[in-house]
């Protein structure tokens, strides 16, 4: 079975975000990036799975900027068998996402698609999705465990009422949650090889797909600063307070 794993070049979770002076967007210049945590998932859960026998390859691939290299030499080294890059320094929206996944699907023919359920800088949760409407595949999202079978492979999710497990036909898509596992750490050893490797590098051209932005960002600002608390002498201050000042009730 053939393994395939989207991953993004973010800015790095540790990293406090700055607007840009402008309002255009989040500023990027000489700011840390690394692969997006949900598909540092992906690609550990990808590999667990070829350790365990159950997948033969893992083929990672990124859509971005020429520095988006470096995060598929991370999942080279972490394990991943080859990587390719459709490099483009467009802002690609979730559904051009999809459907260059879909045409790198339809050339590498997977048997599995396994992606973050969403990325940190957009969290917009949706290319797991429109992927799998785009293929006509079976999906399962938000996975904390994923269990290949004889031609299946079974997803279980958190939901409001507890744990859900779905049963996927192959071929299919999982998008993974946080529980689903803890990434590991690549070797120095394999990150110098890894810097040695070829990559496949495409462009949006070689797929056909119009990336043009649908939509256009009017401003961006910075979230307001939390307000400092108080304490109250009784629960009917509370109530009085909650509904004069902070008007909930």
């Amino acid at each position: 079975m053939k393994i395939l794993v989207p991953v993004k070049r973010v800015v790095d979770y540790n990293v406090k975000i700055r607007v840009k002076p402008d309002g255009t967007g989040v500023e990027l210049a000489n700011v840390k990036m690394s692969m997006n945590p949900f598909d540092e998932i992906s690609v550990e859960e990808a590999l667990r799975l070829k350790e365990a026998g159950k997948a033969d390859e893992v083929v990672v691939v990124s859509i971005g900027p020429a520095k988006s290299e470096e995060t598929l030499r991370t999942a080279l080294a972490m394990g991943a068998d080859r990587a390719i890059l459709i490099q483009t320094d467009e802002t690609v929206e979730p559904l051009a996402v999809a459907k260059l996944l879909k045409g790198v699907v339809e050339s590498e023919s997977p048997q599995l698609v396994i992606l973050g359920k969403q990325a940190i800088d957009d969290d917009s949760n949706q290319t797991g999705q429109m992927l799998a409407a785009l293929l006509g595949w079976g999906q399962g999202t938000f996975a904390s465990k994923v269990e290949p079978g004889d031609g299946k492979v079974s997803v279980t999710r958190e939901i409001d009422g507890g744990l859900q497990t779905v049963e996927l036909t192959l071929p299919a898509i999982v998008t993974t949650d946080l529980r689903l596992n803890e990434p590991r750490y690549a070797s120095l050893p394999n990150i110098m090889k890894a810097k040695k490797k070829p990559l496949d590098k495409k462009t949006p051209d070689d797929f056909g797909v119009d990336i043009a932005p649908r939509l256009k960002v009017l401003k961006t600002e910075e979230p307001e600063g939390r307000k400092a608390g108080i304490r109250v002498a009784s629960v009917a201050e509370l109530v009085e307070k909650l509904k004069s000042e902070a008007g909930v009730l």
